[in-house]
């Protein structure tokens, strides 16, 4: 028999599950996430400790727009592989408990 919480879960992700899968809600829900990377990598560049890091940024070739960009994208890729992750573990966890709740009625049919 399924617990209490197992068909609280069932219901909140029948109700939710086509919601949660759109990539812009996974974008801005993983988005602290993301950033919680991003911030990291910034300060250790401009920190200063890295002496090759500030060659790189005190050179003529050195780009501020690459690394924003690299930086946004590393932000996106975690936030949203994240989220994804998060989705289909959860999505995994419904179907199981479909699954366990058919198996139970049909046994107890007999």
């Amino acid at each position: 028999m399924l617990s209490p919480e197992e068909n609280r879960f069932i219901e909140y992700w029948q109700k939710n599950r086509a919601r949660q899968k759109r990539t812009i809600k996974q974008l801005l829900i993983g988005l602290p996430f993301g950033m919680l990377l991003a911030i990291p990598i910034s300060i250790n560049f401009f920190s200063g400790w890295y002496r090759r890091a500030v060659m790189v940024r005190n050179s003529e070739e050195f780009n501020p727009i690459v690394l924003l960009i690299a930086l946004l994208l590393i932000v996106g890729f975690v936030a949203i592989f994240s989220q994804k992750h998060k989705w289909d573990m959860r999505e995994q966890k419904y179907l199981e408990l479909l699954d366990k709740k058919k198996q139970e009625e049909s046994s107890g049919n007999f």
